[in-house]
């Protein structure tokens, strides 16, 4: 935009200097009034390219298959792709980390959010503060937890894991989608309730663990239901699931709580973006989402993986967020895993 010289009559008696000093200040204010017009004329418009959508695990788990699913739907309400990046690693927090430091805030990088963004800078120095760096936009489902091991295997019961483990302390291993996830802390909370040690062995994600106990290169696995076409085809056998009740797939699985441990594990998620979203932009992404986890489509794909739909608005998951936050506190220094 072309701005002429502002000129004032000579009666006011400005000098050259004065005159040029004017002339900035009024530069600087219609330039700031196009930058917040065009940023309004963004938000109205979004979303005008495709938007990316991190999934902080490999291709083929069952969070990625579900979030494919989801973003196919949602793109059809935005009216432009979501493409999928795999970001795997750190847990699941690599991801969410590359967008909070690199990505801008404009809505169209955004990252599914494992529990585990929330929980390790509790336990080691991150380069991002869950509470401050992410623009939470929705909570969309949570997972069905579950420890498997071969069906060739010694174990018929989760029983038999705690007798072996108790005459051979630190021999039973599991696979898990990272140190520090939900499984892992899971794992060693029932370990110490138990009074067993268990030696975990860390992978990147669902499809590499059901390898590992696939091929008895750990002799169990902690993970969400990635593991349910193994389970099904008789090649895993399901000892317990995390959840509340015990799941219709999998009547012969008991819970947690029927095993004598005082809690479950669910690790609910949803979806948020770098720091500063402008908040059109998050309700045009928080809408075409809730729609998705509303479509049959969507709705029989979690199902197909024993997720069950855990909506929060915007304003509720950032709540949220800070009571896991919360919860996570004291868990990790109950365990002694707190960064020192």
């Amino acid at each position: 935009m072309a701005l002429a010289r502002f000129r004032l009559p000579e009666r006011v008696g400005l000098k050259g200097e004065d005159m040029m000093t004017l002339d900035r200040i009024i530069v600087g204010a219609v330039a700031a009034a196009v930058t917040l017009i065009g940023g309004v004329a963004q938000a109205q418009d979004f979303p005008v390219k495709p938007v990316t959508l991190i999934v902080p695990w490999p291709a083929g788990g069952s969070t990625d298959l579900t979030m494919r699913a989801m973003a196919e739907v949602a793109s059809k309400h935005l009216g432009q792709p979501i493409l999928i990046d795999n970001k795997a690693g750190g847990s699941g927090t690599v991801g969410p980390a590359t967008m909070a430091a690199s990505a801008k805030p404009d809505g169209y990088t955004i990252a599914q959010m494992p529990v585990t963004v929330f929980r390790l800078p509790l336990m080691q120095q991150t380069t991002w503060d869950p509470e401050k760096d992410f623009t939470y936009i929705v909570q969309l489902t949570g997972y069905t937890f579950g420890v498997t091991t071969s069906a060739e295997g010694p174990f018929k019961t989760w029983k038999d894991v705690v007798t072996y483990a108790k005459s051979n302390p630190g021999k039973v291993t599991y696979a898990t989608p990272g140190a520090g996830s939900s499984l892992h802390i899971g794992m060693e909370q029932v370990a110490a309730k138990e009074g067993i040690k268990l030696t975990q062995v860390p992978f990147k994600g669902g499809a590499e663990t059901n390898a590992a106990v696939l091929g008895q290169h750990t002799m169990l696995q902690a993970d969400s239901s990635g593991w349910k076409p193994l389970v099904e085809a008789g090649k895993l056998r399901l000892l317990m699931i995390w959840t509340a009740e015990r799941s219709k797939n999998y009547p012969d699985a008991p819970t947690l709580k029927e095993l004598g441990f005082p809690f479950v594990l669910d690790s609910p998620f949803g979806i948020a973006g770098p720091k500063g979203m402008d908040p059109k932009v998050v309700a045009k992404l928080h809408d075409a989402f809730k729609k998705a986890i509303d479509d049959p489509g969507v709705r029989a794909t979690l199902e197909k993986y024993d997720m069950v739909v855990n909506y929060k608005n915007s304003d509720d998951y950032k709540k949220a967020v800070a009571e896991v936050i919360s919860g996570e506190r004291k868990i990790v220094d109950m365990l002694g895993l707190a960064k020192k």
